[in-house]
């Protein structure tokens, strides 16, 4: 199965904070507000001061919470920067249907340009973070499949689905290059041990706390394999001497990096094309990544 958007459902602060009564007792008192960016796969809201409540909005995600409440612990204390702490795990009730999750709150900004201080250092630092996540072990973990979209898997998964977007996208795109960038991260094939992957490194999933690199948070599509789809930040925030610190601060080969422009260029073409839930400027910064990407490989 290809990644799709799945059917969501509605929910406010109101369910949250009835859910928390009920299961929460001793946390029942803590005011109950949305976050200003709460995601979309999983919606987040604060928790008092100090913790938040997450929950998926969809089936799709659901797996994703078992898989965060038994890993993020386990990989925290080896990692350079923090990552979400799991304080509680909730149940389905109050007609909510799922698993959902109490964290933490950490402090920190979404990664914006605006507000990184020094933008190559930003991306060595977080090369420094994924250099370390790569170096754990691996024995147990989540290897690519549904449960995060099959990320760190074979980019073939999503071979019809880009050429589908490439069509459909004739005229507005050089459809020959991205094709051509595409086919070449087909044929780099990844054929080392699998790895630790973050699976959705965005600026949405980065915190800045004055001007630096804070924290990595999200890891729902976390898993082991391939690790070329962390790369995309590379296009999706990175430019010129940042991008290339973040390049030579991470000790992977050309295929891979060949990789990462294929998963960059895989979701900018099928968000560019009009996939469901996307919005017209997230189509329009698609295109520009598209661009970009050309730009780079001519």
């Amino acid at each position: 199965m290809t990644e799709t958007k799945s059917k969501r459902i509605a929910f406010d602060a109101d369910l949250v904070r009835r859910l928390v009564a009920a299961q929460f007792p001793q946390w029942a008192q803590l005011p109950v507000s949305p976050v200003a960016f709460g995601g979309k796969n999983n919606t987040t809201f604060h928790l008092g001061a100090a913790m938040s409540v997450r929950l998926p909005s969809a089936r799709a995600y659901v797996a994703q919470v078992e898989k965060e409440q038994a890993w993020l612990p386990r990989l925290a204390p080896h990692l350079p920067l923090p990552i979400p702490e799991p304080v509680g795990l909730g149940e389905p009730g109050e007609g909510y249907p799922w698993p959902w999750s109490v964290y933490r709150w950490i402090e920190g900004q979404t990664a914006t340009l605006d507000r990184i201080g020094d933008l190559p250092r930003f991306a060595r630092d977080l090369a420094g973070f994924l250099t370390a996540l790569q170096a754990l072990d691996v024995t147990d973990g989540p290897a690519a499949g549904q449960h995060n979209f099959f990320r760190g898997g074979p980019l073939a998964t999503y071979d019809d689905q880009t050429r589908q977007a490439i069509t459909d996208l004739e005229g507005s795109i050089d459809g020959a290059a991205a094709l051509a960038i595409w086919e070449q991260a087909l044929a780099a094939e990844w054929t080392n041990p699998p790895v630790w992957l973050h699976g959705d490194v965005a600026a949405g999933n980065l915190l800045v706390r004055d001007g630096r690199l804070s924290a990595v948070i999200d890891f729902g599509i976390l898993g082991v394999g391939d690790p070329a789809c962390d790369l995309a930040i590379a296009w999706t925030l990175l430019h010129g001497e940042a991008r290339a610190a973040f390049r030579q601060a991470l000790p992977l080969d050309e295929g891979t990096w060949a990789r990462g422009r294929g998963w960059t260029i895989w979701k900018a073409l099928i968000v560019a094309a009009g996939l469901p839930g996307s919005s017209e400027d997230e189509q329009a910064k698609s295109r520009a990544i598209i661009g970009d990407l050309v730009s780079e490989h001519i």
